[in-house]
């Protein structure tokens, strides 16, 4: 009998960081359409609307060839924003769309120092076998480094 090898079901990339801003300011940074891509490297064409589909041109170095379709779920104003996406779908040549989207959260929360920021992307345990690991590891290194480059972006003069 082959030895069987234990598969952990991972579901939720889960990433918090207190901000030196206020939550006007980070709330700005995660809602509005332009700042957001800023921050995150990309190109977004309209406005952040709830049930609104918008596509981001990517302009991070080496994957401006690519787009990001995002389904704005939730906008509630100074608390909570979130969208639905394809997670680490960089591959032009497939098609997503038949598969689940994750579900992307930014909660906004006051602290002493400023801001708490969380970031919660839940639903991975929907996302066909064959990819599921590879999109949390990308999207779970991914999220750390939004979490700087919006770290940098609220706090810069």
């Amino acid at each position: 009998m082959e030895p069987t090898e234990k598969t952990e079901v991972i579901d939720r990339i889960e990433k918090n960081i207190a901000l030196n801003a206020p939550k006007s300011r980070v709330w700005r940074a995660i809602s509005n359409a332009q700042e957001f891509g800023e921050w995150f490297g990309l190109k977004i064409n309209g406005t952040f609307s709830e049930g609104v589909t918008v596509i981001g041109q990517i302009t991070y170095p080496g994957y401006e060839h690519m787009t990001l379709e995002m389904v704005i779920d939730r906008i509630e104003p100074e608390n909570l924003f979130s969208y639905k996406w394809h997670p680490y779908a960089i591959q032009p040549e497939v098609d997503y769309s038949a598969e689940p989207m994750t579900l992307v959260e930014f909660r906004l929360e006051e602290v002493n120092s400023g801001t708490l920021l969380t970031i919660v992307e839940s639903g991975f345990d929907k996302i066909p076998a064959e990819r599921r690991a590879e999109a949390y590891k990308m999207d779970s290194h991914g999220w750390e480094a939004q979490i700087e480059n919006i770290q940098n972006h609220v706090t810069k003069s």
